[in-house]
């Protein structure tokens, strides 16, 4: 456990002269970026590398339209390096952006498929595991979970999926 420290919220009233907040929604509530006076850019959470999305497939996002907004804005920057919390440093960081892009849009199109029929949440989420060849845990449940359920309100929101409830269970079909 860390020992107890003496911080204080980075906000533009205490952020040193110089560095400038980046907002960055979407993967996270409030998360931010911050760019250095050098011209460098820490990203925080908003990338995966492509080896974790590869091995993962499904990575944790709390708002989709937010976190698609977000990484456009991302693959946009320039910056003499990038420093992103879950990817390499890199001093381009555009094919990065478009890869995390390309895998929400490819995990959205999945489930669209998989809603032909009406279907709960939970069998979305185990056709997604089993086609991804991923095991369940307690652990992917929830993350994995959350995600899927914000690309359900997201599709939901974008007219692609329409939802109803069948003796009290909440059911997903593609429209």
């Amino acid at each position: 456990m860390a020992q107890e420290s003496d911080v204080q919220e980075l906000n533009k009233d205490v952020i040193p002269n110089g560095f400038e907040i980046i907002p960055l929604p979407g993967h996270f509530f409030d998360m931010v970026g911050f760019r250095t006076p050098d011209n460098v850019v820490y990203l925080a959470d908003c990338l995966s590398s492509r080896e974790t999305l590869d091995k993962y497939q499904i990575s944790f996002v709390y708002d989709v339209e937010a976190y698609l907004k977000t990484l456009e804005t991302v693959k946009t920057m320039q910056a003499k390096i990038f420093i992103p919390a879950h990817a390499p440093a890199s001093e381009e960081i555009a094919s990065l952006a478009q890869y995390n892009i390309n895998k929400v849009l490819e995990i959205a199109e999945k489930i669209i498929e998989i809603c032909t029929q009406p279907l709960c949440f939970e069998v979305i989420l185990q056709k997604l595991f089993n086609h991804y060849k991923l095991t369940m845990n307690f652990e992917q449940y929830v993350l994995a979970g959350s995600t899927v359920r914000s690309c359900l309100a997201w599709l939901k929101n974008s007219e692609k999926l329409s939802c109803s409830f069948n003796d009290n269970m909440l059911l997903w079909q593609k429209i």
